[in-house]
Order: C-alpha cells, then sequence, then structure tokens
C-alpha cells in the first residue's frame, strides 16, 4: 500500500529522511557520527579477528563479501592446516572455518539508502558475534548510482548462493539487515529460489529500521539517485511479495525492529510489513525499541547487553 492520505507529498521528504528524526544530534552531525561509528567499530573487528575480506562472489566491482569468522581450538586446528595449503583450499577465497568446521553465519546487509556506505563499515558487531562460534559475512552491493535497484536485489541474493555453494559447510543462515539493508533482506525472504537450483538454509531474520514499501520512495530525493519508475518499485517492494514467501516460512523467524525515534512513516512500513507476514503464515515478531533513533538502533549492535545482540546470539542453528 502506499502512504496514507494523511501524509502529504511535501511531507514525504520529511518523513523519508531519517536524519530529521533524531534525538541526539543535528540531521548532518547524526549522519557523520554513524558513518564514523561503524567505520570505526570494522576496523577494530579487523584488527582483533581472523578474517578474510574482499571475496568475490560475483564479476561486478561491488560484489564482494567480507568474512569474519570465530576461533576456538577446533577451528585453530582447520587455521593451521589451512594455511599450510591443505587439499581443496583455495587460499583466497576459503577460511578454516567455513571449509573445514560447520558453524552457523550471521550475514549482514548495510544500509545508506542503496547508495552510501558499505561492506567496508559493516563488521563492526563482529567480535560478539564470532566470541559465541558465529561466523560473520558482511555483503557488499553495487549502491546507486552505478547500481540499480533490480540489480542491487538480485546481488544480494546472489551472494547467499554464493555462500552455500562455496561453502557447503555452513549449517545454517542468520540474516540481518539495516534501514536499506533491511529492505534488500526482506526481498532475499520473498525469493524463489527454484530459480536458483538451490536454497540457503535462513532460520532467522532481523530487519532493523526497514523500507518495505517503496511507492513513497519514489517521492522523495532518495529517488534522485536511484531513478525508479512505478513498476521497479512495484516488483522490489516486500509488501507487495510477502505472498511468494509463505512456502518457507516454517523455517524461519522474523524479528521487524523499528526505532522509538524513527519517523512515523517508518514505523508505520515495519508495523504494516510485520502484519503481512503474520497473516501470511510467517513466525515474526515486532521489536519497538526505546530511546534510540534510526542510526544508533544498529550502532548498538556492537555492545553484549543490547537487546538486539542477544536476540542476534542466539543461534536457531544446532551446533
Amino acid at each position: 500500500p502506499a502512504a496514507p492520505v494523511s501524509v502529504r507529498p511535501q511531507e514525504l521528504e520529511q518523513q523519508y529522511s531519517p536524519s530529521r528524526w533524531s534525538r541526539r544530534l543535528d540531521r548532518d552531525a547524526v549522519v557523520q557520527a554513524h558513518i564514523e561509528v561503524m567505520t570505526a567499530g570494522t576496523q577494530r573487528a579487523q584488527a582483533t579477528t581472523q578474517t578474510l575480506l574482499h571475496v568475490p562472489y560475483g564479476d561486478g566491482d561491488g560484489e564482494k563479501l567480507d568474512i569474519y569468522f570465530p576461533t576456538d581450538s577446533s577451528e585453530s586446528r582447520c587455521w593451521a592446516r589451512w594455511q599450510q595449503g591443505g587439499v581443496g583450499w583455495g587460499l583466497s577465497t576459503c577460511s578454516p572455518v567455513l571449509c573445514c568446521v560447520a558453524f552457523p553465519v550471521f550475514v549482514y546487509i548495510h544500509g545508506g539508502y542503496w547508495q552510501c556506505l558499505s561492506k567496508d563499515a559493516s563488521g563492526f558487531a563482529a567480535p560478539t558475534l564470532v566470541s559465541r562460534g558465529i561466523a560473520v559475512v558482511a555483503v557488499g552491493y553495487d549502491i546507486a548510482p552505478k547500481g540499480h535497484m533490480d540489480a542491487m536485489v538480485l546481488q544480494v541474493r546472489r551472494s547467499l548462493i554464493f555462500l552455500v555453494k562455496k561453502y557447503p559447510r555452513i549449517r545454517c543462515i542468520y540474516l540481518c539487515g539495516h534501514s536499506a539493508g533491511a529492505h534488500l533482506a526482506a526481498m532475499v525472504l520473498s525469493t524463489d529460489w527454484t530459480e536458483f537450483g538451490v536454497a540457503p538454509d535462513i532460520r532467522g531474520t532481523v530487519l532493523v529500521s526497514g523500507v518495505y514499501d517503496l511507492e513513497p520512495i519514489l517521492h522523495t530525493y532518495v529517488n534522485d539517485a536511484l531513478n525508479m519508475n512505478q513498476e521497479v518499485a512495484k516488483r522490489n517492494s516486500p509488501m507487495l511479495s510477502v505472498t511468494r514467501a509463505v512456502p518457507a516460512a516454517a523455517a524461519c523467524e522474523v524479528l521487524v525492529a523499528v526505532a522509538q525515534h524513527d519517523s512515523p512513516e517508518f514505523r508505520r512500513q515495519s508495523q504494516e510489513y510485520s502484519q503481512a507476514l503474520r497473516s501470511a503464515g510467517w513466525s515474526v515478531s515486532l521489536l519497538d525499541l526505546a530511546s534510540v533513533d534510526h542510526f544508533d538502533i544498529i550502532e548498538k549492535l556492537s555492545e553484549d547487553a543490547y537487546v538486539l545482540t542477544q536476540v542476534r546470539g542466539k543461534s536457531p542453528c544446532p551446533l
């Protein structure tokens, strides 16, 4: 559905400007602080975690993954063997965790309104997960204006196909996206995997402050770089694709999270999408988080005591 008639076109610009709704900082400062927090957190994670960076899952410039993996004693033995060039292990794309030891994997899809940020600022929360025995994958994709919406959705789907084909020891996948990344993660849930010949074992999905109906975006500054028309917005709106996702519902628990200081439109979209999923038979919960805005709702994933960290750390996969 489109935005309710109570939201006039001239108001959509403000409703879909998340930085206008923060109570912590002014609109320019909160965006800059967000970029700095995410980037610095990722740099710390890469300095303290064993990683494989810039792993290509396709031929496009943005089609790369960063992988962060845990280091328990059994994995350490695999790591030593891998460093010695174990048979069948390509040093450029294979990690000992994903090629030798069975682990659940947490896949993170970054936000940035489909036109900024990258996987290079997406590893900020890895330390809290790898300490619990969960590998982390940060997905890159071609952002606008180079990338267009159809391509971005396909890239994220293909990144998961690559993971399950390249690393067959993956036990299951836990998916998380923020803002535009929540939209892309929601589109993953609507995928007809028969077209790809393999279905990722997605056991849980956390959608944080996302956009699930793209029609209102057409009337805002956000579309200047995206250049979507009505047809593109329609076929890439998770709200309009829920029914196709029903066969996967039994295997995947979905958490839709929204911030107290998200705009009314962001909050409406989260509420309506979670209800649409529930009506279609999905196992879904809506979490309305107090005292956070569109930006620190995801930044806090690096904190062990944060509610979303606790949810995220409870892997739905048998270890």
